[in-house]
């Protein structure tokens, strides 16, 4: 008995396994293929479209960056042309010492005139990309 209960299970077992080797048919075949496919495809399309989101978000990022760059350089320039004019303000206005009376107070203001442009330009550069 328990020789043939041995037997009958190695049976079953091997006809349970061999079933589970048994190719499927053309059509179900075609069908998982198809299906695995749209998959697939789906699974790509996200892929593109996060990929075209994260180059947005980056070309944006990068766009904001170089901006940035290009005002901090401007300031800089502006700054530098300011300070420039006011050392160029301190000897004109030392030379106008050496004039009197009217000539020196048109030195002075010729002098201060040309400050004050150069600061107005430097605040014009400034302006420009805020």
């Amino acid at each position: 008995m328990k020789t043939t209960l041995t037997l009958s299970s190695a049976v079953i077992a091997a006809l349970l396994l061999t079933g589970c080797n048994q190719a499927k048919s053309p059509e179900k075949v075609q069908s998982d293929v198809a299906d695995a496919n749209a998959s697939a495809n789906k699974d790509a399309a996200k892929a593109e479209d996060r990929q075209a989101s994260v180059e947005a978000s980056a070309n944006d990022k990068e766009a904001a960056a170089t901006n940035k760059a290009e005002a901090s350089k401007t300031d800089a320039v502006a700054d530098t042309m300011v300070t420039e004019a006011e050392g160029t303000n301190k000897v004109a206005l030392a030379k106008c010492e050496a004039l009197s009376g009217a000539a020196q107070s048109a030195c002075k203001d010729q002098a201060n005139a040309a400050l004050d442009m150069a600061k107005a330009k430097a605040k014009s550069m400034k302006a420009a990309h805020d």
